[in-house]
């Protein structure tokens, strides 16, 4: 998926005015994440996007995850974003399932794994 048909579509699920809202939501939801989860698996998740997404993930290599929970990655969404929490909650549902599109049902499945069961609101469907 090319990078602005995922800011696209990230942009129509969270019903957002502007591209620029929505690279906003997707840059502080890829941060996140890349805080949460294992470096290493960030970097293969980031070899999977565009550059442009993956510049978000790059940068912990070599290091473990994060052990915060659910409301802890909203509320560093959210700072990110210059947003409240329930904005941000919507944002990283938009960019979450946009992200299971853009890669390998396997890659999104690690991701899946480095995330504590709290986290399965935001995720789509298996």
């Amino acid at each position: 998926m090319k990078y602005d048909e995922f800011i696209k579509h990230v942009q129509t699920i969270a019903q957002l005015n502007s591209k620029e809202a929505a690279q906003t939501a997707t840059s502080a939801t890829l941060e996140t994440l890349k805080e949460r989860i294992v470096g290493d698996e960030a970097g293969q998740l980031a070899a999977q996007l565009p550059k442009e997404l993956g510049q978000y993930l790059h940068g912990r290599e070599g290091e473990n995850g994060g052990t915060f929970g659910v409301n802890e990655f909203l509320q560093r969404v959210s700072q990110k974003a210059g947003v409240d929490t329930n904005t941000a909650i919507t944002h990283v549902k938009a960019v979450f399932a946009v992200l299971k599109d853009a890669v390998s049902p396997g890659e999104f499945d690690d991701v899946r794994v480095n995330l504590s069961d709290d986290y399965q609101d935001l995720l789509p469907a298996s």
